[in-house]
């Protein structure tokens, strides 16, 4: 199975983790899946960027991007060449390596 290394982030993330899910599953479901809880505002269907991922390591091993997933990153907070929503961005079977920005454009958080 691959391994998602996830970088640092102070509120989701503070000590950085390294969780394991299995060949087609989305980057955000492995996260949640592993309670590190990213946002996730449209509940999964690329419909906002909330849960927004930066691919530093292993980008080239996920699904490819679809026009979709394109056409609302434009709209992403912090936007990089190797940004993916994650909810869209699928495993295959490489190592990744992500990094969870720090801010989103979810003004209106559960919970919070």
């Amino acid at each position: 199975m691959p391994v998602i290394k996830i970088l640092p982030h102070a509120e989701y993330c503070p000590e950085g983790a390294t969780i394991t899910a299995a060949p087609g599953t989305s980057i955000c479901e492995a996260l949640l899946d592993h309670d590190i809880p990213i946002e996730h505002a449209c509940d999964q269907v690329c419909a906002c960027t909330t849960c927004h991922v930066i691919v530093r390591e292993g980008g080239r091993s996920l699904s490819e991007m679809e026009e979709n997933e394109e056409d609302m990153l434009d709209r992403a907070w912090g936007l990089e060449p190797d940004s993916r929503l994650s909810c869209q961005a699928l495993l295959r079977q490489q190592d990744i390596t992500v990094e969870i920005p720090k801010y989103s454009i979810n003004h209106a958080k559960e919970g919070k």
